[in-house]
């Protein structure tokens, strides 16, 4: 089973491990691209009002332009460490066992703007770019990385769980995947979708299938999976599961 988190805009500092190293990534054959988003990045740094505008930040973030600027040359960390915010407290990898960890760094992957898709142990360094940046002398991400992540996110021969958010889906999607939308059911029965806390339940969601020693093989057995550990899962057919939770 592979399950597809989204990124963080939020990244946390610093890392022991060495810059940088393409080559090393989950999937390597996506280091060309991964190359010239790289070095568009790095070179945008070197003019901060554009890289402002072209990454959505105020005077007040200049910072991750700086990080960006120092691409090559900052220290790294795996990725589920690097990432940070709600999903990813609630996932909170740092409170798992050694045998859960080492299942974790196998099923969980990040879809990433810079990077496509990197594994959960991947060492990366902090950075800032989102799906929706245009970087100048480029064309749109989505056009860059669909011709080459889609082949790799396609040979996946297991169960994929895509919780990516629909930017990043939209980066490339999995043909197949099993897909979780949330909604909350107040105590009249009517429900509504969850915003607020989406990506909590999604880490949560995260954690439970990174820890668990099923093997899962298709949608059914993954609902089936889920109800036994007390979640309230729907599925109506196809590949879609809603999580139902309490308002």
């Amino acid at each position: 089973m592979l399950v597809l988190l989204p990124p963080s805009e939020t990244k946390a500092p610093g890392g022991d491990g060495a810059p940088l190293d393409l080559a090393s990534l989950t999937a390597p054959e996506l280091t060309d691209v991964r190359t010239s988003v790289a070095e568009a990045l790095v070179k945008l740094a070197d003019d901060v009002p554009a890289s402002r505008a072209a990454l959505g930040l105020s005077p007040k973030q200049d910072a991750e332009i700086a990080r960006n600027a120092e691409l090559w040359s900052s220290p790294t960390r795996p990725a589920v460490e690097r990432y940070t915010g709600v999903l990813y407290d609630a996932l909170d990898v740092g409170t798992l066992t050694r045998a859960q960890r080492a299942r974790a760094d196998r099923r969980l992957a990040v879809g990433s703007a810079l990077f496509g898709l990197v594994s959960a142990g991947d060492r990366i360094p902090a950075y800032r770019i989102s799906a929706g940046s245009t970087l100048p002398g480029l064309p749109t991400l989505r056009a860059l990385w669909k011709p080459a992540l889609a082949p790799v996110l396609g040979a996946v021969g297991e169960l994929v769980v895509d919780l990516r958010s629909g930017s990043y889906a939209a980066l490339a999607p999995v043909p197949g995947a099993v897909t979780v939308s949330v909604l909350s059911e107040r105590p009249d029965g009517t429900r509504a979708v969850v915003s607020h806390f989406n990506k909590a339940h999604k880490g949560r969601l995260a954690r439970l299938l990174a820890t668990t020693t099923a093997e899962p093989d298709d949608v059914g057995r993954l609902r089936t999976l889920l109800r036994r550990a007390g979640l309230h899962v729907e599925h109506d057919g196809g590949t879609a599961l809603t999580l139902v939770v309490p308002a």
